[in-house]
């Protein structure tokens, strides 16, 4: 439920937030985001040069809120390192139990925009996974490691995975499966 009182830019970005995540950004087009913000397409437009550059908005809103949730789900996590990894995936699978749980918005809008790789929402998408590999690359560096790149690279592989396929089979146990092999592989590195 959008509020009127809200400024017409972020009523525009949250209806496009939960029409695009829910449907896909080309099967929503421009008057219903504006409908579902209470605006009208002209202002829209006045916010955002195209439905182009609202999609890469929709992108860019998401990108901090998903990293910070990853991030939480590692600290509040009992155990050691391996353990804390496997809870990222953990809570993914449950999240993936919830009935309007679509998957990765920034796998989704790629896959939706691949033969547009030069689009901006393809740059923040890039951007945003290379983000996490890098926070995970850190973090296993911090733990002395050897090649912390390769295995968080490793770990995001599983996880881009995991998103694809229990979109596939629509079954959080692949999430849960790639998780435990996320946390065999840094307990190896150990």
């Amino acid at each position: 439920m959008t509020l009127p009182n809200r400024p017409a830019k972020d009523r525009i970005l949250d209806a496009a937030n939960r029409l695009f995540y829910s449907e896909g950004i080309r099967a929503v087009g421009v008057d219903a985001i504006a409908a579902k913000a209470g605006t009208t397409k002209k202002t829209l437009y006045y916010h955002f040069k195209s439905k182009d550059d609202l999609i890469e908005a929709y992108l860019v809103s998401r990108d901090q809120p998903n990293l910070a949730l990853f991030r939480q789900w590692f600290d509040e996590a009992d155990g050691v390192l391996a353990d804390k990894v496997e809870a990222i995936f953990l809570n993914l699978a449950q999240s993936a139990r919830h009935s309007k749980w679509k998957g990765c918005g920034f796998l989704r809008t790629a896959a939706e925009l691949a033969n547009m790789p030069g689009h901006p929402a393809m740059k923040v998408g890039a951007a945003h996974k290379k983000k996490f590999e890098a926070w995970l690359s850190q973090v296993f560096q911090d733990q002395k490691i050897s090649n912390p790149e390769e295995l968080a690279r490793h770990i995001v592989l599983l996880m881009d995975g995991a998103f694809s396929t229990v979109l596939v089979h629509r079954d959080p146990a692949y999430v849960e499966s790639a998780g435990r092999a996320a946390k065999e592989m840094v307990a190896k590195a150990l």
